[in-house]
Formats: structure tokens, sequence, C-alpha cells
């Protein structure tokens, strides 16, 4: 299991590498290359950069919170039948 273990962490270290290296050269570098330069046709409009990261955030502050609230919940009824 330890082979699967590297492999899927490898995998995750690449993925977000790569999301990284996309991020950045869209939001740091992209705007001062020429607009009618074919680079611009991989890239989403620039509003998408701040719009994207922004929903991310609230869905994970949404599912954190709602799984602290499960847990608290659940640990709440545990203590209450003991």
């Amino acid at each position: 299991m330890e082979l699967g273990d590297k492999a899927v962490g490898f995998l995750l270290t690449l993925t977000s590498l790569s999301i990284f290296t996309y991020y950045t050269f869209w939001v740091i570098i992209l705007p001062f290359v020429d607009s009618d330069h074919f680079v611009h046709k991989y890239f989403l409009p620039q509003e998408y950069a701040i719009l994207i990261p922004v929903i991310a955030g609230v869905v994970l502050l949404s599912f954190l919170s709602v799984f602290v609230g499960l847990v608290m919940l659940r640990s709440k009824k545990k203590k209450k039948t003991t």
C-alpha cells in the first residue's frame, strides 16, 4: 500500500503544481502579453481569475462549516447517551 500512497501523493503534488503554474501565468504574466497573441486563447477572461477562487473558497468554507456542525451535533448526542 505504501507504493500506492506515494503514487497518489505524487499525482496530487503534480496536479497542484500544474494548477499553480497555470494560475500564476494567467494572473501575473498574461496581462503583459499583447491581446492579439495566440496564447490568450488558452486562458479564460481575467474576471474569472478572481471569481473562481472566491467561489471555491465559499464552497470550501460551507462544507467545512457543515462538517464542524455535524461533528458538534454528534458529540452532543454521545454525551447525552453516556
